[in-house]
C-alpha cells in the first residue's frame, strides 16, 4: 500500500441517504461526548460529597475512557462482521443500566463502576454511525458523504456545548446524581430508535457460522490485556507499578504474533503497518486529545477551585469553545481536504496553551472566555479532519473497527491528559498546577504540529469524482 491517499469528491447535502437512519446515528454517537462533558462540572461536587481529592475523582474520567478505549475497536470489529443493529441495541441498553447504578451509587467506587458501564455502553454508537455511512455510500454510489460526516462532527460539538451547561443545570436542580440519571431516558430513546430504524441483518445458519468464524477472540483478549495494563500504568505512574509496562510489552508481543498468524485477524497488522497515513492519523488523534481533554477537565477544575466559579458558571465558560468549534466544523466541512484543517488546529492549540500560561486567579473573566474561543478553533478543525481522514484512509471492510481505533487512540490521549491533570494538581487545582499542566499541553500541541507538517501523504490528498453505484 502506498502513502497516497485519494479522497473522492463529496456531494453536498445528504440526498439519497436513508434519512430514517440519521436520528439513531446521531444520538448513538453523542452518548459518549455528553457523558464526557457533563462530568467535567460534576467532579468537584462529587469530590466534596465523598471527601475525595482531584487525584481520586480523576478516575471518574479515566474509567469511562478506559472501558471505551478497550471496547470501541472490539465492538467496531463485531459491527463490521454482524452489522450495527444488534451491537447498537445491546450497548445503548447498557447505558441505561449505568444510569441507574450511578444514580443510586453509595460511594465513589460504585460511581466509578457506573462510569465503566457507561464506557462499554457507549462503544457502539460512533462505529455504528461510520459503518452505516459506509454502507449507505455503497448503496447510493456517493462514496464521500461529506454532508453527513460534517453533521456527525457538528452533532458531537453541539452536545459538547450543551454538556457543561446541562451538567451545571442538573447539579443545581437535583445534585450531581442527576448527571447520571440523565442516561436513563437517553438510553430509552436510543434503543427505541435503533429497534425501529436500523436495518436488520438477515443471514441463514451457514452464513452465521461463517461470519462467526471471523471473530478473533484470542486477538481481542490479548489486545484488551495490552491496552488495559498500559492505561492502568498511565493512571498510576509510580515505581511500584513497574510490572504493568512489562505486562503491556508481553501482551503486545503475543498480540502481534497472534494477529500475523490468524486467518481473520481482529486487527490486520499487515494492512495497518502498510497504511502509514492511517497510522499518522492515529498518532495525531492521541496528542490532539491530550490537549483537548486536559483543557476540558483540568482547566474546568481550576476555574471552580482556584478562580471561584460554581459548576454552572464553569460550564458557561466552556460554551464559547464549543460554539466556535461548531462554526469551524461547518465552514471547514465544505472542503474535502484535511491538511489545512490539521494545520489550523495545530496552530490553534499552541496559541491557546501559551495564553493559558498567562492566567492567574486574578485574571479578568474575559481572558477565560478568550481562551475558550481560541480553543474552539482546534476543537472544530481537528475533530472533523481526524474523522474524515479515517473514513478515507481505512479499508472499507473495516470502517467500523478503524473508527473504533481512532477513538481508542483519542482515549489514550484522554488517559495521558487525566494522568497529567492528577499529577499537576495533586490535592488541589492550584494556579501553579494549572500552569504545569499547560506546559504539558503545549508540548503535545507542538508534537501534533510536527506530525502534521512531516506527514507528506497529506499533501497528496486529491479529490476525485465518486463513481455511480452499479446497477442491480
Amino acid at each position: 500500500m502506498t502513502d497516497r491517499t485519494t479522497v473522492k469528491r463529496a456531494p453536498t447535502g445528504t440526498a439519497g441517504i436513508d434519512r430514517r437512519l440519521i436520528p439513531p446515528m446521531m444520538l448513538g454517537s453523542v452518548l459518549n461526548p455528553i457523558n464526557s462533558t457533563v462530568i467535567a462540572v460534576a467532579l468537584v461536587p462529587i469530590g466534596a460529597a465523598f471527601g475525595a481529592p482531584p487525584a481520586q475523582t480523576a478516575w471518574l474520567v479515566s474509567a469511562l475512557y478506559l472501558a471505551t478505549a478497550l471496547g470501541q475497536p472490539i465492538v467496531g470489529r463485531l459491527i463490521d462482521i454482524f452489522g450495527p443493529r444488534r451491537l447498537f441495541l445491546v450497548s445503548t441498553s447498557l447505558v441505561g443500566v449505568a444510569g441507574v447504578v450511578g444514580t443510586l451509587a453509595p460511594g465513589l467506587g460504585v460511581l466509578i463502576a457506573a462510569r465503566v458501564l457507561l464506557g462499554f455502553g457507549t462503544c457502539a454508537g460512533y462505529p455504528a454511525a461510520m459503518a452505516l455511512l459506509r454502507s449507505e455510500a455503497a448503496r447510493t454510489g456517493k462514496d464521500s458523504p461529506a454532508g453527513l460526516l460534517t453533521a456527525l462532527a457538528v452533532a458531537n460539538q453541539t452536545i459538547a456545548v450543551i454538556g457543561p451547561l446541562l451538567g451545571g443545570l442538573l447539579i443545581g436542580l437535583g445534585g450531581w446524581r442527576s448527571t447520571f440519571a440523565l442516561n436513563i431516558p437517553l438510553a430509552a430513546v436510543a434503543v427505541t430508535l435503533g429497534a425501529l430504524r436500523l436495518p436488520k441483518q438477515r443471514a441463514g445458519a451457514t452464513v452465521r457460522g461463517r461470519v462467526a468464524a471471523q471473530i478473533d477472540l484470542p486477538g481481542m483478549g490479548l489486545f484488551a490485556a495490552m491496552l488495559f495494563s498500559l492505561l492502568l500504568f498511565l493512571m498510576n505512574l509510580h515505581a511500584s507499578s513497574w510490572y504493568l509496562p512489562v505486562i503491556t510489552v508481553a501482551a503486545g508481543a503475543a498480540f502481534a504474533v497472534r494477529e500475523l498468524r490468524a486467518a481473520t485477524p481482529f486487527i490486520d497488522l499487515r494492512v495497518l503497518s502498510g497504511n502509514a497515513p492511517l497510522l499518522a492519523t492515529y498518532g495525531r488523534a492521541l496528542v490532539a486529545y491530550v490537549v483537548s481533554y486536559a483543557f476540558l477537565y483540568g482547566f474546568t477544575q481550576w476555574t471552580e477551585e482556584s478562580y471561584g466559579l460554581d459548576p454552572f458558571h464553569a460550564g458557561l465558560v466552556q460554551i464559547p469553545m464549543f460554539l466556535v468549534g461548531i462554526g469551524v466544523s461547518v465552514v471547514a466541512g465544505r472542503s474535502s481536504g484535511v491538511l489545512g484543517k490539521l494545520l489550523l488546529g495545530g496552530a490553534g492549540q499552541i496559541v491557546a496553551c501559551a495564553l493559558m500560561l498567562t492566567l492567574t486567579a486574578d485574571s479578568p473573566l474575559w481572558t477565560l472566555l478568550l481562551l475558550a474561543v481560541i480553543f474552539g478553533v482546534p476543537q472544530g478543525s481537528n475533530n472533523l479532519a481526524l474523522q474524515n481522514s479515517v473514513y478515507f484512509q481505512s479499508d472499507p471492510e473495516r470502517t467500523a473497527s478503524s473508527a473504533g481505533l481512532l477513538r481508542t487512540f483519542a482515549y489514550l490521549g484522554s488517559m495521558v491528559a487525566s494522568s497529567a491533570t492528577a499529577a499537576s494538581f495533586g490535592q488541589h487545582a492550584s494556579t501553579s498546577g494549572m500552569h504545569h499542566l499547560a506546559w504539558i499541553m503545549l508540548g503535545a500541541g507542538v508534537l501534533y504540529l510536527l506530525i502534521t507538517v512531516l506527514d507528506r501523504s497529506l499533501r497528496r490528498v486529491t479529490p476525485e469524482p465518486a463513481q455511480p453505484a452499479p446497477k442491480a
